[in-house]
Order: structure tokens, then C-alpha cells, then sequence
């Protein structure tokens, strides 16, 4: 297993993460809606959490990332599962695959990384069929881990400092302007990076997110592609 992929177990096995990327996974495959016989795209599939899960669900799911490690540990995870995932590797940027190939496009904690992000939600909406949904989970400007997330980049840290973190109006701006229509913005994780925060606040941090309150660490958006008139 890769070092990226043993920190994705690490992070699971311990109560904050479990915790997290619960709350996070949920809110995601909420916003998807039904995907029983659905075609999904996972853009940026890491070691598969969520197009594994989409499989699990009845959807015909094709993951795609770059990292061809990543890739062999979703390819193991689905395996241990029992559930078919097809896997590729390719960037966002360059999705190998027909205009309006997918039902549904989930891209999460991807368009922080691209340098591009405008082309890249640009070529989701492209493979994403009319009357489709496209779901983008990002990290988050405004939120206490956000601000140790700069602090981090402001010291040396190369991931956190080339990192985009996005505020709201960023993400819709930036799927408006791809020609979809947004359906829902919400937010998820209210709670600073502690244990003991993530346990008492777990149970009403979907009701937070819901309402809109600030201080999300996780924005998911939903956006639909219009059928032709």
C-alpha cells in the first residue's frame, strides 16, 4: 500500500476521522441522489470511499485519479467489497470519455488541487449527460481547520500551501459558470479539529449544515445539467 493510501486508513481508523469523513461521505452521497442503474463517474477516486460505495448502491461507477497507486488500492478496497468498480488512470482535466457519458459526476476535494479549476469543472460538466448531477465536496475557506490548513502552507508545507481552499460564492460562481444549475450548497464538519468536538457535535452537524451555519471545514454542492429545450 502507498504512503498516501496507509494515511487514508490511518485517518479512518481513528475517531475523528471515522467521525469526519462520515459526515462528509453522507452529505455527498445525499446531495447524489438515488444511483441504483445510474452511470458514475468518481473523478479523483483516491482509494475509492465514495465510488464504492456508489457501487454498493446499484450504480455502474468508473473512478479515474492520477496516482496509479491510489488507484490499486480502490481496485483492492472494491475487491474486499465484493462490488465491480472499473478503474482508470487520467486527470480531471482530460476525462477519457463521450460527451454526456455519466448520469452522475462526483468530484471531492479534487478542484482544490488542479491548477486549473474552471477547465477542469468544464470537462465534468462536459461528460456529465443532460438532466445529469454533478456533486463537488471541497475544502473550506472559513472554518478553524481551514485557518491551521494556511497557517500550515504559511510555514513550508507543500500541500497546504499550493492548496485552494473555497468559500460558497466561489463554488457557485464557479459551476455557474460551466452552465449548471445550482440545486443546493451545504456544509459539513462544524466542529474544530478535536475528538472530543467531532463526538458531541457529530449528531447535529447535519441539522447545521442544513441551516447553512458558518464555520463548515467541508462544502458540498449539487448542480444539474439542463436537458436541451
Amino acid at each position: 500500500m502507498s504512503g498516501l493510501a496507509d494515511a487514508y486508513v490511518r485517518w479512518r481508523q481513528s475517531a475523528l476521522g471515522h467521525i469526519t469523513e462520515r459526515l462528509e461521505h453522507d452529505l455527498v452521497l445525499e446531495l447524489a441522489g438515488p444511483l441504483a442503474g445510474r452511470r458514475v463517474l468518481d473523478a479523483g477516486v483516491g482509494d475509492g470511499a465514495y465510488a464504492i460505495e456508489a457501487a454498493t448502491r446499484g450504480a455502474r461507477v468508473l473512478g479515474i485519479d492520477v496516482d496509479t497507486d491510489m488507484l490499486e488500492a480502490a481496485r483492492q478496497r472494491a475487491d474486499a467489497r465484493g462490488v465491480e468498480l472499473g478503474v482508470m488512470r487520467a486527470p480531471v482535466e482530460a476525462i477519457p470519455a463521450a460527451d454526456g457519458a455519466f448520469d452522475v459526476v462526483l468530484a471531492v476535494t479534487v478542484l482544490c488541487f488542479v491548477e486549473e479549476p474552471r477547465a477542469a469543472l468544464r470537462e465534468l460538466a462536459r461528460v456529465l449527460a443532460p438532466g445529469g448531477r454533478l456533486v463537488l465536496g471541497e475544502l473550506a475557506r472559513w472554518s478553524s481547520w481551514g485557518a491551521m490548513r494556511r497557517v500550515r502552507g504559511w510555514f513550508g508545507d507543500a500541500t497546504w500551501r499550493r492548496v485552494h481552499l473555497w468559500t460558497r460564492r466561489e463554488l457557485i460562481a464557479l459551476v455557474e459558470s460551466a452552465g449548471l444549475r445550482v440545486t443546493d450548497v451545504r456544509g459539513a464538519v462544524h466542529y474544530p479539529k478535536a475528538t472530543i468536538a467531532a463526538r458531541v457535535f457529530a449528531p447535529i452537524d447535519p441539522l447545521l449544515g442544513r441551516m447553512h451555519a458558518p464555520g463548515a471545514a467541508f462544502l458540498a454542492i449539487s448542480a444539474d445539467k439542463e436537458r436541451p429545450a
